[in-house]
């Protein structure tokens, strides 16, 4: 059985059941700021493929924001690496990211 627990699975581990009651209740308050900064991603790959700094600047969001939803929303099948790497803010190279397509094709 996992150690880790979660509000929704479909987000990912949120907290282990070692976590002290602070942590736990961290993890309560992010779970429900996931599905919108979720949403404000998705809106901002509709413009076209992106850079995680480019995808924050598009959304509104911070690149911390942005960064820590990547992994799970690849995961879930709502976003894919396009194989290309662009030149963030700092000049390093970021992967980027597009939409994924209901039918699994891509989206531009």
């Amino acid at each position: 059985m996992s150690d880790y627990y979660s509000q929704n699975p479909d987000y990912g581990p949120l907290f282990r059941q070692t976590d002290p009651s602070t942590s736990r209740a961290a993890a309560v308050a992010v779970a429900d700021c996931i599905g919108t900064h979720e949403a404000q991603i998705l809106e901002a790959l509709e413009l076209g493929p992106a850079h995680r700094d480019l995808i924050a600047a598009r959304a509104g969001m911070t690149r911390d924001e942005v960064w820590r939803r990547l992994a799970a929303m690849e995961r879930r099948r709502l976003i894919r690496k396009t194989g290309r790497q662009a030149r963030g803010d700092s000049g390093h190279l970021q992967a980027v990211y597009e939409k994924e397509a209901t039918d699994g094709t891509q989206t531009r």
